[in-house]
């Protein structure tokens, strides 16, 4: 992390005020800021968070709260939200992890403890009625590109001050991390799925000093302006960090009395500072977010979703863009349109990603017609998955078989269609008697969809000595998956239909040699795409092609009976028998 101070400006004297940008010369009450200590372990801290939101909720622009991950009940596992500062800010306060407990916090550093959740809403009802001596206001603009935020502070004395100088401190809070938490079930407005949670007002880094920089003069009709060039981590935490969003941070400044003890306290008045996006350039644009829908897939082609965002002065009008694999390929695409300043654009790229884990690329090389260098890269993962495929008939009946271990209270599964609709779950007991017990289902499948198991172990051990099947209606073993897991394992199934033997065109394609030794040639017209299946259904080669001639070497196979599939440019697929002979 690399912080700068660049610019300090005191101006004081009542007839200098027409200077301020931001704040407000007029007398107000206190704002609020909740330092509320917490951990993904703690069992009581979502009632907490239930509680700190709905005083930010019910006091709108004049309440923020900012959670501080430290101690026994904060983990180091992903999501680490730990971080130095942390363990700064509670250090005056740390009887709390003896006595008090978590959640505890310090409301305005108006008390000399934390205090327990019960009392929160009473003290933040007397904070915010009593009269401020200043006004706290700002605004950062960030360079997302150089992840540098310009910040300006500015601190205006309606009153005067107990103390000659003041502490301005100003931290960065970040929202929407999602990782584990203890009974997070009893705070169902922030759970995510079966059993994630929403990390709101985190605290991440304070870009001053770690107890504020000395500000002066404090008396009335002051005006105090500081401004900082702060660079964002990209990472916080260690080990196992977060991710710094820039999408879901936001920085607050505060301005505390004095010295007192180990920090400074009281809080004097807090605030949130505005911000926006600006690379300071004329042209500038911004890849936010590209993301793909989750799914349940089994094929190659995804739809990347790109959020290009403005950030420069000049309307961006077109763009072309070069996207790169780590296995070479790559998909050019131009697009034409209008993007004002601040807003966003999503632009689509559909192409093939080859199956498993890698790296895609998204260059903009051209904005309104000038070459223009500009690149993010994602991590993708495209699963491989097993084809069951059908002859003659739409829809087949398969038997799911479990074999559970021992403590089967650990296991539950699910078999999900595209659409993700459950056709198939259960879970298990505890078997005081015995190891293992089998457990089969029958689920009926449909041709052109795609299928998914998943398993899960809540202990994080897998099925010790147990295993998971997918076998089809003439006793085949489709899906063999192994107990050796750790909390999930899952596997993708396609149905599909094929053509029953001597359907072919032998007019329109030819495969040969039959059996094939080495090398089998695919020839014929209009071809697009070829897949080959084993005996068991399972998908062995697949293969993109625009010639009229395809050889696919089968030294890798096993001797026996395949299937190949052909599909021409028009979506109509054939299917055949060969042999492999070694």
């Amino acid at each position: 992390m690399k912080r700068f101070t660049l610019l300090l400006v005191v101006l004081t004297a009542v007839f200098n005020v027409n200077a301020q940008q931001y704040v407000s010369t007029e007398a107000s009450n206190r704002n609020l800021l909740i330092e509320e200590f917490t951990g993904r372990d703690c069992p009581n801290c979502p009632a907490g968070h239930i509680i700190s939101t709905e005083i930010i909720h019910d006091n709108e622009g004049h309440a923020w709260s900012m959670g501080i991950h430290t101690g026994y009940f904060a983990p180091t596992t992903y999501p680490n939200m730990n971080t130095d500062i942390s363990a700064v800010f509670v250090d005056p306060y740390d009887d709390v992890t003896g006595g008090l407990g978590y959640p505890a916090a310090v409301l305005n550093r108006s008390t000399t403890e934390a205090v327990g959740r019960g009392q929160w809403r009473t003290m933040a009802a007397e904070v915010l009625q009593q009269a401020a001596e200043c006004n706290v206001a700002g605004h950062v603009t960030i360079n997302p590109v150089t992840r540098v935020a310009s910040i300006t502070t500015e601190v205006y004395y309606t009153a005067n001050s107990a103390e000659s100088s003041n502490y301005l401190t100003i931290v960065m809070v970040q929202d929407s991390i999602i990782g584990q938490q203890a009974y997070g079930h009893t705070n169902p407005a922030q759970v995510i799925g079966e059993d994630l949670y929403c990390h709101l007002h985190v605290l991440r880094d304070v870009v001053t000093e770690n107890w504020g920089d000395e500000i002066a003069p404090t008396a009335a009709g002051s005006l105090v302006t500081k401004t900082y060039e702060y660079e964002i981590p990209e990472i916080i935490g260690d080990p196992n960090g977060v991710t710094v969003d820039l999408n879901n941070i936001y920085f607050i400044a505060f301005v505390t009395e004095k010295y007192e003890g180990i920090g400074t306290r009281p809080i004097l008045n807090v605030n949130k500072l505005s911000q926006n996006f600006s690379s300071g350039t004329a042209v500038s644009p911004y890849m936010a977010e590209i993301v793909v829908d989750e799914g349940i897939y089994c094929k190659n082609e995804r739809t990347f979703k790109n959020y290009v965002r403005n950030i420069g002065t000049d309307d961006i009008t077109s763009m072309k863009f070069e996207v790169s694999m780590e296995n070479g390929e790559t998909v050019e695409q131009e697009w034409n349109g209008n993007i004002a300043y601040d807003q966003t654009e999503r632009i689509d790229f559909t192409f093939d990603v080859p199956i498993g884990e890698s790296e895609v690329t998204f260059n903009i090389v051209e904005v309104n017609g000038e070459a223009f260098e500009y690149s993010k890269a994602v991590t993708y993962t495209c699963d491989e998955w097993n084809t069951l495929l059908l002859a003659c008939v739409e829809e087949r009946e398969i038997t799911i078989e479990i074999l559970q271990d021992k403590y089967g209270n650990h296991t539950t599964w699910e078999f999900l269609s595209s659409d993700n609709t459950v056709l198939a779950s259960d879970s298990y007991t505890y078997l005081p008697n015995a190891d293992s017990e089998l457990h089969t289902y029958t689920v009926t499948v449909n041709a052109g969809n795609c299928y998914k198991f998943v398993i899960y172990d809540s202990y994080g051990n897998g099925l010790e000595g147990g295993y998971y099947r997918i076998i089809d209606d003439m006793g085949n073993i489709i899906i063999d998956g192994s107990g050796e897991f750790t909390d999930m394992a899952y596997s993708i199934l396609s149905v599909e239909l094929g053509a029953s033997v001597g359907e072919m065109p032998v007019s329109s394609y030819s495969i040969y040699p039959n059996p094939a030794e080495n090398i089998l040639t695919v020839k014929g017209n209009n071809m697009s795409h070829v897949k080959m299946f084993n005996a068991l259904g399972q998908m062995v080669k697949s293969i993109d092609c625009d010639t009229d001639e395809l050889k696919l070497n089968v030294d890798d196979l096993n001797n026996g009976i395949y299937f190949i599939n052909i599909t021409n440019d028009k979506g109509e697929m054939t299917s055949t028998k060969v042999s492999i002979q070694h």
